[in-house]
Parts: structure tokens; C-alpha cells; sequence
């Protein structure tokens, strides 16, 4: 599998994590089951959906559209994030959401740097309230540009991502942990092996960032890990939402990606089951189901997502990420 079939499989796994967990985001398990039963396959958002109502099924995201953000800095800038760049892209993306009348804006700590910006303070100020998964849900394209293997590099590029918006031990070490199993997962490193080296590189990530009091990442990653579900999937979905947790928090969603992700890597779960099941949960639904077809697509490659559901997000939201992936690859 050429590193060009995973990078696809990450950018594409995201997008697709992001689109089947469009019509249930900010929703209860409960109103979950009641509208939908579980989630299946791609589905429309109803009129009341909180965030995205009405919008068509494969439809994406905040998650997916914020990730090619990232990506298209970092292929202007030559592997490079310039903050002051990234905070205006952010306020230029929140703008086109608000003219078309979208409801799916800026997260909390991200809405919160950029206001902080506005005010005159500097970038790296602006991040140190940032806890939440913003920065981890479109942080792929760095896990596609930069090289895991050469760690403390790795670090400096996710740091330059995440400093505007998410510079706490939190934000960044989240981020770091997604950014670097798919790394892992581009130079053919697998899936189980991969989640390892993100645990790594979210304890040496957290040196970065203002300190906020929280649930460390690598060690929550480490401990969602051990969690042992004998094949029963429907106590493994009420561990994850009633244990780890689905909210925005970086210690709740990122964590129940990686938990998903190892029940897949330890032959629990196929991959696009492992998609359902996010989308299925409840509370940030897309964002997780995004970061773990992302870590998932990087590991396994375009194989794992069924093709016709691919083509029809490619299709409902305009979308040919292969020009910006190679672009991404060429910086690797």
C-alpha cells in the first residue's frame, strides 16, 4: 500500500466520520436511538437538527472543511503555519458559514482565540484557554505533511497548528496523539502499533502549552485502551458514553476515538463499523467519528471506506482532496 492510498484513506476516512455523524452531532444517545435507531449508512439531517438541519445526506462539516484550512496553510507555507494567518483563515471561514445562514460556527476555545485576536492579544496568548477538540479534529493534514519518525520536528509542526486556538497541555497533546498515528499509520506502522505511538507523542507533547487542569491524554488513551468489552458492542457504547464521555472536551471525544479505534485494531470491529458506532453514540458525534476515520483510513487505506459512500461525499459537498494530499505528501 503506496503512503498516497493511506493519506487518502486518512483525509477521506475523516471526511466520511464527519458526514455520518452530521444528522446526530449535539444530540442524546436517546434522541439518537428514537430518530435514526442507529446509524448505518449516510442520512439527512432533520429539521431539527440543532446544528445542521436540513442539510443532505454525506453532507460535511466544521471538522472536514477546517482540515483543508489547515492543509491548504501548510502546503502555502511550505510545511509552515503562520498563527496571525491561521486565526484571519478561521474568521474568513466563520464569516462564509454565517452568509450562508450555517448554524455549524466556531467552537468555544477557538471562537474565544479568534475574539481574543481581534482584541490586540498576541497568538500565543490567545490559545491558553484552549481545551477542547478543535485542534485535534483538523489536525490530519500535519499527521500527512510531517514525519512522526522525526518526533520533536513532528511536535514543532502540531504546536505551530494548535498555538492560536488550543495552546494548553490538552489541546495540543490531543492533537498531537490524532496527528501522530496517522503519521504512524503513512509510513505503514499498524493500527494497534500506531495508537502506541500516539500515546508517545501525546506525553511528550504535553510539555508544550499552558498547563490546564484536566485528565492527561496519553494516560487516559492508555487506560480507554484496557477497557474490555468480550465482544459485547452494546456495553462497549454505553462504556464510551457513559464512562469516557462524548462532549467537546479533548479528554472525552479524542479519548473514545482511540478507544473505537483499538477495538478495530484488536479485530472487535471493522472500520466502518467503527464509524457507525461513533456516529451512533451521541454528544460530538461527527467530530469523533472524524478523528477515527481518520486514524483508521491512515492505517488501513481507502479499502476500509466503502467506495460508493466515498463518491457520494465527493459528489454532495464537491470535494477531490487528492490534489491537496499529494501537495501535503510532497511536503513529507
Amino acid at each position: 500500500m503506496i503512503p498516497l492510498d493511506r493519506a487518502l484513506g486518512a483525509f477521506y476516512g475523516l471526511a466520511l466520520g464527519d458526514a455520518l455523524g452530521m444528522p446526530t452531532q449535539s444530540l442524546s444517545r436517546q434522541q439518537i436511538k428514537q430518530r435514526f435507531g442507529a446509524i448505518h449508512n449516510l442520512e439527512d439531517a432533520g429539521p431539527d437538527q440543532p446544528i445542521a438541519a436540513n442539510m443532505p445526506k454525506g453532507s460535511i462539516t466544521d471538522d472536514t472543511e477546517q482540515a483543508i484550512l489547515v492543509g491548504d496553510l501548510l502546503v502555502a507555507g511550505k510545511g509552515r503555519i503562520e498563527p496571525a494567518a491561521l486565526a484571519h483563515s478561521l474568521i474568513e471561514w466563520e464569516a462564509a458559514m454565517q452568509a450562508k445562514g450555517s448554524q455549524d460556527l466556531l467552537g468555544p476555545s477557538t471562537k474565544r482565540a479568534i475574539e481574543m485576536i481581534l482584541a490586540g492579544h498576541t497568538a500565543e496568548e490567545a490559545g491558553r484557554y484552549g481545551t477542547t477538540n478543535g485542534a485535534a479534529m483538523r489536525i490530519t493534514p500535519v499527521g500527512i505533511a510531517a514525519n512522526v519518525d522525526d518526533a520533536q520536528a513532528f511536535i514543532r509542526a502540531v504546536v505551530e497548528a494548535c498555538q492560536v486556538t488550543h495552546n494548553t497541555t490538552l489541546g495540543i497533546s490531543s492533537a498531537a496523539a490524532v496527528a501522530a498515528v496517522v503519521s504512524a499509520g503513512i509510513n505503514g506502522v499498524p493500527l494497534g502499533d500506531a495508537l502506541q505511538v500516539g500515546v508517545q507523542i501525546a506525553q511528550e507533547a504535553e510539555r508544550h502549552g499552558h498547563w490546564v487542569a484536566g485528565g492527561r491524554i496519553a494516560t487516559r488513551i492508555s487506560w480507554a485502551r484496557s477497557l474490555s468489552v468480550e465482544s459485547d458492542k452494546a456495553l462497549l457504547a454505553d462504556l464510551l458514553y457513559d464512562l469516557i464521555g462524548t462532549s467537546v472536551a479533548s479528554q472525552e471525544s479524542v479519548v473514545v476515538s482511540f478507544a473505537l479505534a483499538h477495538q478495530v485494531a484488536i479485530g472487535e470491529l471493522q472500520a466502518f463499523e467503527a464509524l457507525c458506532m461513533a456516529a451512533s453514540l451521541g454528544g460530538d458525534t461527527d467530530t469523533i467519528a472524524a478523528i477515527l476515520g481518520a486514524m483508521l483510513g491512515a492505517c488501513q487505506g481507502m479499502d476500509c471506506w466503502p467506495a460508493a459512500l466515498i463518491e457520494q461525499i465527493k459528489q454532495v459537498n464537491d470535494l477531490d482532496l487528492e490534489p491537496l494530499v499529494q501537495g501535503l505528501l510532497a511536503l513529507r
